[in-house]
Formats: structure tokens, sequence, C-alpha cells
């Protein structure tokens, strides 16, 4: 959790003052995406295929990047890049790898929300309602199928906790983990999601 809002903050020394432009740097996004694989790993098989997903997405933006990381150093020119292609909707677009990383990373803020607002939520039933609110909406029926039988192989929340927990830690300082993660990331998403609208790719459904 430390390791991911230390990226974040990272991406911060991006953000424009005075917000009349976004800046979405490739490298640090990637990079707080590959931690959010170690989270999915805590929650267990349950997120196997959501986790394959992002890391197939995380490969086709990195291998991108590194062919020119100078052109490729910012997302918005990513996007920019497939629009003049007219490519921005195909499959294995880039442009759609960075949609649904940013969709994965709603999901992961909604499950944290969830489980530290309501700490006599299950497990079960929180990641249930975060899908629910941020994925379900834009998968096709199997995956939504998939995702429900699933659901049966999550830890209890007790056990997810202290798999979060660093050995020396306590409940207290998680939960300002937690707090300072999603105060960090909500900002970007929000940014993210404007320029998703503004390309027309915030309404595309999986295959």
């Amino acid at each position: 959790m430390r390791s991911a809002t230390a990226e974040l903050s990272v991406l911060a020394q991006f953000k424009p003052v005075d917000h009349a432009a976004s800046d979405i740097p490739t490298k640090p996004f990637l990079s707080v995406c590959n931690l959010i694989l170690q989270f999915l790993d805590k929650v267990g098989p349950t997120m196997a295929v959501l986790r394959q997903d992002i890391h197939q997405n995380i490969q086709r933006l990195e291998s991108l990047y590194e062919s020119d990381p100078s052109m490729y150093s910012n997302m918005v020119e990513i996007l920019k890049k497939e629009t003049n292609e007219g490519s921005t909707r195909k499959l294995t677009s880039c442009s759609r790898a960075f949609l649904w990383l940013t969709r994965s990373l709603d999901f992961i803020v909604s499950l944290l929300q969830k489980l530290k607002e309501e700490p006599r939520m299950s497990m079960e039933q929180a990641v249930e309602e975060a899908y629910s609110l941020t994925l379900k909406p834009w998968h096709g029926w199997i995956s939504s199928a998939a995702f429900k039988i699933a659901l049966k192989l999550v830890p209890d929340s007790e056990t997810f906790a202290n798999l979060l927990m660093a050995k020396d830690k306590k409940n207290d300082t998680l939960s300002e983990e937690i707090d300072s993660f999603i105060s960090r990331l909500s900002p970007f998403l929000e940014d993210i999601h404007s320029i998703l609208r503004l390309y027309r790719l915030d309404r595309l459904k999986s295959a």
C-alpha cells in the first residue's frame, strides 16, 4: 500500500497547477498499475482473470512506451496517436488498455473504501459490490458469470487486512495508509475519466 502511495506522489509532480491541461505520465501510471497486481494477489484466485487482463494491458502499454519513451511519455499522446489512426476502438489498442486499467483502479478504490467504511461487511460482499459498481456494467455475461463463481474463493476481511499490513503495523496504520492512497489516486482517476470522455472511450464495453 505504501509503495503504491509513493508512486502516486510521483504522479502528483506532473499534475498541472491550473488544471488547464491534463498530463498522465505513462511510466509512473504503469508503475501504480503493476503494484495493483500485488494487491490483487492478496485477494486471491478470485481475481485471477482480472489480474491477467491487467497484466496484458500493462504489457501492451509498456511495449509502446519502450519503443519510443520520449514520444509516449504521456498517455494523452498515445490516445491522440490512435485517434488520428482511427484505431482507438480496436480490441488490441493501447487506448482500450488504458481504459480497462483505469476501470481496474476504480474497482480497487471502491473495494478499499467499502472495507474501510463498513468494517463489518464480509470480504465477499465488498468485492461483489465494488465489482458491480465499477466493472460489471462494462463486462459481458461470460465475464460476469465467471466472477460470480470465483467470489467463493475470496479470503475473509480479517485475513485480507493482515495480508495488506506490514508485520509491525496495526489496523489504525492500515486505515491511514488506505486513506492516503485513495486521496492521492482519486483526483487522477477523475482526470483520466475526463480524458476518456473527451476521446469518447468511456462507454466502451468488453468484446
